[in-house]
């Protein structure tokens, strides 16, 4: 019987234990998408105690301790952080067969060096203790974390109304040898049915010094924004797309969208569709003819609870998945965009598994042009980034596309310790490909599949993104 989260953890083969051990545990940490704050990189913050690190900002866990009866002032609202944290601690015990219960204990474990106990209300006090001294010391503020983790990339998530001076500090600070780039995060420009639709583009139209009237001028806007974004290092683009849809406009068309939508006129869905095809298209554009690759996450259901939106606000945890068909719609996408050769590099992620052997045949139709793995089928995102989640998208990748030029784990989180999310998933790849290879599946070979693990861990997302690190 195996010792729960020993050195050999998840690693049921000999093989896999190698591959682990031996190449993908070394490889450093290409972040490529994260929601970390850049306020608190550039300042080097430090947590005032653990909950400040863990419990801030995760809806993972506000989920889980909302499902084991604990109340909303014990996650969001105005209870102390020690209470918050013992609520935290007597939930853990309850998340068996949950990822949260492995993501606590290595978080605790990697970069705090907290083994031999499980967190439980027994243990809190002890923990929480033992993680707020080291929280006062240099490696663990903001900065000490991501160097203990190996991160060599991280790449946070900004809207284009951006002044991006936060980006500016820490890339003037040569002490510092993290990388830490903008992505580009245009969302609330191509959604025209949001309740701050009109006062968010007076905020862009003021970053860009345009006047927003039109769709050109709205254009103008965000390629002006597109050139700020790409002066402090920005190489990627990242869109969340709730419903995926495609409908062709005329410009006048779109002028008049927006003018009755700066007028008080809500778009129905066609005219949605309408406005997000054409914003995006030029942004596919754009990010094309600057060498840019962009991301799209596609298929949430949002703040579902009126409640918890009246109350809290969004990105609390009462999102879902959504199951409306994105096939025809997201293929006449990309292919508006390939049939004049101007697709950008493309990532796809839906938050519904069941899609994702749709997107991993999508992306398959518009590969090419040199670039391995040009249109990818992204990891397992959000309620998918687990064991089942992160296999199912591997084993669809490695049926229907190329496993080996996969760019890899993403951490997709606001939290300074979620850095072992990656760990997580190089045990993981390092077990099926060590059940293949004792099923018969693939060769005995270490140097060559320890090669793609470091290829799938690291060097594929060093290339596939061209940002020298």
């Amino acid at each position: 019987m195996a010792a729960f989260l020993d050195e050999d953890f998840l690693l049921d083969s000999e093989m896999a234990k190698r591959l682990y051990h031996g190449y993908a545990s070394t490889q450093p940490i290409f972040d490529y998408h994260c929601h970390l704050p850049p306020r608190e990189i550039a300042q080097n913050t430090r947590f005032d105690n653990l909950t400040s690190i863990w419990l801030k900002g995760d809806h993972y866990k506000w989920r889980a301790m909302r499902w084991n009866g604990v109340d909303e002032r014990l996650c969001t609202g105005d209870a102390s952080d020690y209470d918050k944290f013992q609520a935290w601690a007597a939930t853990v015990p309850h998340t068996l067969g949950n990822p949260l219960f492995h993501w606590a204990h290595l978080e605790l474990r990697r970069p705090f060096g907290i083994t031999g106990k499980l967190l439980s209300p027994s243990t809190a006090d002890a923990i929480w203790d033992e993680a707020n001294a080291m929280l006062a010391t240099p490696e663990f503020f903001a900065r000490g974390i991501l160097e203990q983790m190996n991160v060599r990339l991280v790449g946070t998530t900004d809207d284009p109304a951006d002044d991006l001076s936060h980006h500016a500090e820490i890339a003037a600070d040569p002490s510092f040898a993290v990388k830490v780039l903008p992505s580009f995060r245009p969302d609330r420009a191509f959604k025209p049915a949001a309740e701050d639709f009109p006062a968010y583009l007076e905020k862009l139209g003021r970053a860009a010094d345009v006047e927003i009237r039109d769709i050109t001028s709205l254009y103008t806007a965000l390629e002006k924004r597109l050139n700020h974004f790409h002066a402090h290092g920005c190489r990627i683009s990242d869109h969340g797309i709730e419903r995926v849809a495609y409908a062709e406009a005329t410009d006048a068309e779109l002028d008049a969208i927006l003018e009755r939508r700066l007028n008080g006129t809500l778009p129905d869905e066609h005219e949605q569709a309408q406005f997000m095809t054409a914003v995006l298209i030029f942004l596919g554009r754009e990010y094309h003819r600057r060498d840019w690759a962009q991301q799209y996450h596609m298929g949430p259901l949002r703040n579902n609870s009126a409640r918890g939106w009246r109350e809290i606000g969004a990105d609390a945890g009462f999102d879902s998945m959504d199951d409306r068909p994105m096939a025809a719609p997201l293929n006449q996408l990309l292919n508006a965009l390939d049939r004049d050769d101007r697709l950008p590099r493309t990532i796809l992620y839906c938050v519904n598994p069941v899609f994702n052997e749709v997107l991993a045949t999508t992306a398959g139709n518009f590969q090419g042009n040199g670039i391995p793995g040009k249109v990818q089928l992204g990891s397992g995102w959000w309620f998918n980034d687990q064991l089942d989640g992160m296999e199912r998208q591997m084993t669809q990748l490695s049926q229907l596309g190329l496993l080996s030029r996969f760019v890899g784990m993403l951490t997709d989180s606001r939290s300074f310790l979620s850095y072992t999310r990656h760990e997580y998933f190089r045990r993981l790849l390092c077990r099926m490909l060590g059940r293949w290879v004792e099923q018969g599946q693939l060769p005995n070979d270490d140097a060559w599949l320890g090669s793609m693990v470091n290829d799938i861990c690291f060097h594929n997302a060093r290339r596939y993104f061209g940002i020298d690190v």
